[in-house]
């Protein structure tokens, strides 16, 4: 009997997205928007409606649904956990989305730093990972930012060369929504333990490509975002064991004052977090094993090699037209996410995005919030890119349909 293919398993999953039935213009509207944004399975969207409908308390009172409540916001941690290869629950907090949560860690992590003392981000990061921190500068810390490269990677020489005895924190994204471009974090690690600084990853467009194992990689701190890989607006922050007992974020002295609370201000979104666990439960159903973790990592290998084989699909047939330039590597020995960006000579990103919207296919322009990347690339006073991604319910037939229709785009002079 012959063994089902990635592609063939998932497509049996389509079903299981209710958006994917929407038609614009009389077709089917075609999501290759994944980077801003997944679409959402419906179990993941009755979780949240049945939870609004049976249990929408706040949490730590003495009634039933309250308790209800609690249980299921540290079943979810449990869940996120498993999901990032954490220790224990204790190692997540969650939040309004990755950048209000890096700007709290970043004012709490600048408390322990002094003048003079440096902090390294890089060209290629989203700006989720470069502002929080350049706002240290106004305490007197140095940014350092490591170069990008032609090619889309980053220059791992000016990265040795940044790193150095003042170095407090690498803030490093662990693959690029504006190029693909997954980081060495393996050589981050090892150039940031050598002076004893902190490596804090973001994870936001690499958690719905790759399985993560936060232990591991041997990260001190990463972020992710859940409505990146089949969930709501949730944030979440790892810490390590015991760091973020060692730091003071703001928070109100009505806060639970330890991990993985204390930084975590205000009532959270209850009904969205509900809705992560059960993203992260439908990821793990799409494949077997004996644990949710086994489930996961299988999942994501099953994701990641039917991602991978329509992405480089699509790069090799976007190669082979006129007047188009890619931006980053080719899929080949290097570990790369499933998202391409390019350029057609006669049009803006905008122009291209708008064509293609108009024939029902969801893609994006612009700079993405990678604005330093596209700068240091010069192509941001031409409107930046054009960028497609690849996620778990896309098919051959609407890669193929893509491409015939950028290539009537960039035929037009």
């Amino acid at each position: 009997m012959e063994t089902e293919t990635s592609s063939q398993v998932l497509a049996g999953h389509r079903p299981d997205f209710p958006s994917l039935a929407r038609t614009f213009r009389d077709r089917p509207l075609v999501y290759f928007d994944g980077p801003g944004g997944t679409q959402m399975p419906r179990q993941v969207i009755e979780s949240i409606t049945n939870y609004y409908a049976s249990c929408n308390s706040n949490t730590h009172g003495c009634f039933v649904t309250t308790r209800e409540s609690d249980l299921l916001l540290q079943e979810t941690r449990r869940v996120i956990a498993t999901f990032l290869g954490a220790k224990d629950l204790n190692c997540v907090s969650l939040g309004a989305n990755m950048t209000t949560l890096n700007f709290s860690l970043s004012k709490a992590l600048g408390r322990t730093m002094k003048p003079g003392d440096e902090v390294v981000i890089t060209q290629l990061d989203h700006e989720a990972n470069r502002g929080p921190w350049l706002s240290l500068e106004e305490r007197g810390i140095v940014i350092r930012e490591v170069a990008l490269r032609r090619d889309g990677t980053l220059d791992e020489n000016d990265l040795r060369a940044k790193i150095g005895p003042k170095t407090r924190l690498l803030a490093l994204g662990l693959a690029s929504n504006a190029l693909g471009t997954v980081n060495n974090v393996a050589l981050a690690r090892e150039l940031t333990s050598k002076v004893g600084a902190w490596l804090l990853v973001d994870a936001v467009h690499y958690a719905p490509h790759f399985s993560l194992d936060v232990r591991a990689l041997n990260v001190d701190f990463l972020l992710c975002s859940a409505y990146k890989f089949y969930g709501p607006h949730v944030g979440i922050l790892y810490c390590r064991e015991g760091l973020l007992d060692q730091l003071e974020p703001d928070r109100l002295r009505t806060q639970d004052q330890s991990a993985p609370y204390k930084i975590e201000t205000g009532t959270l979104n209850h009904a969205a977090i509900v809705g992560v666990k059960a993203a992260i439960e439908y990821i793990a159903a799409l494949a077997s094993g004996p644990d949710l973790r086994s489930k996961i990592v299988s999942a994501m290998k099953l994701i990641g090699q039917h991602e991978r084989h329509l992405a480089s699909e699509f790069y090799n047939g976007l190669s082979t037209l006129r007047g188009i330039t890619i931006y980053g590597q080719p899929f080949g020995s290097a570990l790369r996410a499933p998202t391409i960006s390019f350029t057609i000579e006669s049009k803006t990103a905008e122009e291209v995005c708008t064509r293609l919207g108009e024939k029902g296919f969801c893609t994006w322009d612009g700079h993405f919030y990678a604005l330093r990347a596209i700068e240091a690339l010069g192509l941001l006073e031409r409107g930046g890119v054009t960028r497609v991604g690849i996620s778990l319910y896309n098919t051959m037939d609407e890669v193929s349909k893509l491409l015939h229709e950028i290539a009537r785009i960039a035929e037009e002079q």
